[in-house]
């Protein structure tokens, strides 16, 4: 027999020529296979190395770097020369000051040693509740609080973790809930709460007392924070032993997101509250609607979304909105969830003539639109068609339900253009018009609530809010959501007159400023960006209304709180977490603790460590300052 080289060398037939080319093809059909797959699991790798914790990148090696405590601060040196091998995170937590964010109002006592544990060994025993209801919550808060956990855990390899830690150790975590019967988020919840973690033999146990689910909530939180992933020990650790008192200085702590000018999927919402969470916010306020997109879908109202949605897309349906009451209720979050009107409506509006109903809008992207509203589209409601007011009874109705707050509300009632009711009620004083409309709805906000007002119904800041409208208004039943500058007399006229205010002065806390005008390349209307130290020490309630003597802590003016506001002209889904996060933590800070002391060093180190754990329960928010300073902080302060 002849080998194929001999065949080859005389000259092969036709049908060996046609196996040749086969065999080529078949070599070349297998390189590029082989090629996809090679560049498939490149990316694959890629992305998990992407959205792994960083710690786990480095699992299995040894570590290069090494912080030590020296005069109450963490100081990086390389681990090959010292035999003390500590990780930053663990460093952090025993060396210096409390990492705990927002900081504390009350006593605090921590202990400088840590324990190992496991998500798995923590175990919840209910003492005392007053309901049902608050009861269930409990388990279902303390499961999110054990789930983050868990996800800490992911990135731990159990062949690397090292035996001199100890063995993990279990934890009970017992709470009471002395008071309210109501596990949701009220203006008169009391949110204050009690921790102590101590040893008890090989165990450890939690004791959490609290006036309300939300307030026993907050002291789960508190209690995450006092857990953190060491990446070298390859374990969770918790401090032995502390003890924490603590209460909100403000009732009102808000975020405001605008989902009109772009719509954000539900998950982007979902993060969101899971981010306020974290900082002890308590306001989801969700500016759901505007002139440029009406998204939500209601049942009692569908023509809206049906006009004035993207497309369906971009709409939300009552399912989603209830799923994401939820989400936030388990959170100690409520959602007040504001329909703007009587400006800021659009083509949403504009089916009244074909049902029967009339004008329910005018000034409907009317051009020049410079000329009837801040910006494009515009449109604004028919004060004078009643179909109007049973429209916004229904829906006032609806958010009622589906939100389960009956005790705040917003109606909105800002920017109302007095140009374009002039052209169709040259009769009557636009402003006139405006408060009569303001009257009507909030008669049939009070037909929606069961017939009674809610406790504190918010308007916009506007010249609704100015002398001499203002004295008209009845401060026992609203309030001024204060946008303006806080320099401006306007502004601290609302407080002057008595009425309860919730601050979120555009000077401060609005985030979307400093990123120049959408409409041509000035610098927009509210330049400069703010930030996160800026958000911070804005104390407008000590600034402009010092204490007089003998009043120690209470407030001259009657402010509720306040809320950062994040508008969405120049923003859309996948940019969001950075541009909230980490400065609405800084102003979540603010609103409880209210220290007097500015952004000082404490402050960076704490929010640096509140940034870390934000990005480690998904959030992708924006660093401090580069990475070398968090290695070394005080070489950067």
């Amino acid at each position: 027999m002849k080998s194929w080289g001999e065949a080859l060398g005389r000259g092969v037939s036709a049908p060996f020529s046609r196996v040749g080319r086969l065999r080529r093809a078949l070599v070349l059909l297998g390189a590029v296979a082989c090629t996809g797959a090679a560049l498939l699991y490149w990316r694959q790798q890629s992305n998990e190395l992407t959205h792994r914790p960083l710690q786990s990148v480095y699992t299995g090696a040894e570590p290069q770097w090494t912080w030590i405590c020296r005069n109450d601060r963490c100081e990086r040196m390389l681990a090959s020369e010292t035999t003390t091998l500590q990780s930053l995170p663990t460093c952090n937590m025993l060396c210096a000051s409390t990492q705990l964010w927002p900081q504390p109002t009350g006593p605090v006592s921590l202990a400088t040693a840590a324990v190992p544990i496991r998500s798995a060994g923590i175990s919840l025993q209910v003492i005392a509740s007053p309901s049902r209801d608050v009861e269930k919550h409990l388990h279902d808060a303390f499961a999110l609080m054990k789930e983050d956990m868990r996800d800490l855990e992911k990135s731990i390899s159990g062949e690397n973790r090292r035996s001199e830690v100890g063995p993990p150790r279990d934890v009970l975590v017992r709470v009471a809930v002395n008071g309210s019967a109501d596990p949701r988020m009220r203006l008169d919840t009391d949110e204050s709460y009690k921790l102590r973690l101590r040893p008890l033999g090989n165990s450890l146990v939690v004791d959490i007392t609290a006036h309300s689910f939300c307030g026993a909530r907050h002291g789960f939180e508190t209690l995450s924070q006092l857990v953190w992933l060491d990446p070298y020990a390859q374990s969770l650790l918790v401090l032995e032993a502390a003890t924490v008192e603590d209460a909100p200085r403000f009732k009102y702590r808000g975020f405001l997101l605008d989902t009109a000018r772009n719509y954000f999927p539900v998950g982007e919402l979902i993060r969101t509250i899971d981010a306020m969470a974290a900082c002890k916010l308590n306001t989801f306020h969700w500016h759901v609607s505007d002139s440029q997109s009406f998204p939500l879908r209601l049942n009692s109202a569908p023509q809206l979304a049906q006009h004035g949605a993207y497309g369906p897309g971009a709409i939300y349906t009552m399912d989603e909105v209830r799923a994401i009451v939820r989400h936030a209720k388990l959170r100690g979050i409520r959602v007040l969830l504001e329909v703007d009107a009587p400006a800021h409506v659009g083509r949403a509006w504009d089916w009244g003539p074909a049902a029967g109903l009339g004008h329910l809008a005018y000034c409907i992207e009317a051009e020049p639109w410079s000329a009837y509203c801040g910006e494009p589209p515009c449109g604004q409601l028919n004060p004078r068609n009643p179909h109007v007011y049973e429209l916004l009874e229904r829906i006032y109705a609806e958010i009622i339900q589906v939100t389960e707050v009956d005790d705040l509300f917003h109606l909105g009632g800002d920017e109302v253009s007095e140009r374009c009711w002039a052209q169709h009620f040259n009769d009557t004083d636009p402003m006139e018009l405006w408060f009569e409309f303001t009257r009507r709805a909030m008669s049939a906000l009070e037909s929606a609530n069961g017939g009674k007002a809610p406790e504190l119904t918010l308007l916009w800041s506007s010249r609704l809010t100015r002398s001499p409208y203002l004295e008209r208004l009845d401060p026992k039943h609203f309030g001024v959501q204060i946008w303006g500058a806080s320099r401006w007399p306007e502004s601290r006229a609302v407080l002057d007159a008595g009425f309860r205010s919730v601050i979120s002065h555009v000077d401060a806390w609005y985030l979307d400023c400093g990123f120049g005008s959408w409409r041509d390349s000035s610098d927009g209307h509210c330049g400069p960006y703010r930030s996160w130290q800026q958000v911070y020490e804005h104390r407008p309630w000590i600034e402009e209304a010092p204490m007089p003597a003998g009043m120690g802590d209470a407030l001259p003016w009657r402010v509720e709180g306040g809320a950062a506001c994040q508008w969405t002209e120049q923003l859309g889904p996948g940019g969001l977490d950075a541009r909230v996060w980490p400065r609405t933590a800084a102003m979540a800070e603010r609103l409880w603790s209210d220290r007097a002391e500015g952004a000082a060093a404490d402050v960076y180190l704490r929010l640096d460590t509140q940034r870390s754990r934000l990005v480690a329960r998904g959030i992708r928010a924006a660093p401090l300052w580069p990475r070398w300073c968090s290695h070394n902080p005080h070489a950067c302060l």
